[in-house]
């Protein structure tokens, strides 16, 4: 068993604080949409530094009729078996990444934020890997990679951009290796490193476009009807300092 490195305790006291994690999901309230859970899974060394932690992060299928292709954590819908959020979340990586819940220990609970491409209001879960074990792909229709990304290069300016749609649509965004992770996933990693006090200025004027294979555009008419009828009509991005802030972003 490996113990939580103390690079972590500085976030875990501000998930214990009330309404600490508020601004990680910053203008996203829930809306009474079906509940869902993810699992944002931090896993390293005992003594490890923010650079050499890594978080569990899947691909999604480019067959799903929603978030086609994006890069996620695990995650899904709570199912009235589930006895809470966290439940939920332990299951769904279970069913997804073969995630075993006995080698995980809850770190805290961030406050439901609304997805506007599902209608979900989702509860992200953090936690730590205390007893790190090989994953493998539990659900094929769903995930179609699994990734183990450094949390160094998600804190790396050089990684970090701000995406956009051709619509308009815009937030911070990293780009690791292969990987362009945007939408609410993003979102939250962003708000997650600022909370957790890791965060290095960065240029949220650079901006690339999200390419095809992490936003299909078979997904794109839903995608944008949805944030129509959900969003305000503008998409800003304040690019005047690091941890800016993204509206009208899908998830």
């Amino acid at each position: 068993m490996t113990p939580r490195p103390a690079c972590l305790d500085r976030l875990v006291a501000a998930l214990a604080e009330p309404g600490g994690g508020e601004g990680v999901v910053r203008g996203r309230p829930p809306r009474d949409g079906r509940k869902a859970a993810v699992l944002i899974c931090f896993f390293g060394a005992a003594g490890a530094a923010p650079d050499d932690l890594r978080l569990i992060i899947i691909e999604k299928s480019a067959r799903l009729r929603s978030h086609a292709g994006q890069c996620a954590f695990p995650g899904g819908g709570v199912e009235p078996a589930d006895a809470s959020s966290v439940a939920a979340a332990f299951r769904e990586a279970h069913e997804e990444v073969d995630l075993h819940a006995d080698t995980v220990d809850l770190l805290g609970i961030l406050p439901a934020a609304h997805v506007a491409a599902t209608g979900y209001d989702v509860t992200p879960v953090v936690a730590w890997w205390h007893a790190p074990h090989p994953l493998a792909i539990g659900d094929a229709i769903e995930v179609a990679a699994i990734h183990e990304v450094r949390v160094g290069d998600l804190i790396d300016p050089a990684n970090r951009l701000t995406w956009r749609l051709p619509m308009g649509h815009r937030g911070p965004g990293f780009l690791v290796g292969e990987l362009f992770i945007w939408g609410f996933t993003a979102a939250l990693l962003d708000g997650l490193i600022t909370l957790a006090g890791w965060e290095r200025p960065w240029d949220a004027r650079r901006t690339e476009l999200v390419p095809e294979r992490f936003w299909h555009r078979a997904d794109s008419e839903r995608v944008q009807a949805d944030l129509r009828a959900s969003a305000p009509d503008t998409a800003t991005v304040d690019a005047s300092g690091p941890g800016a802030t993204a509206q009208n972003e899908p998830a």
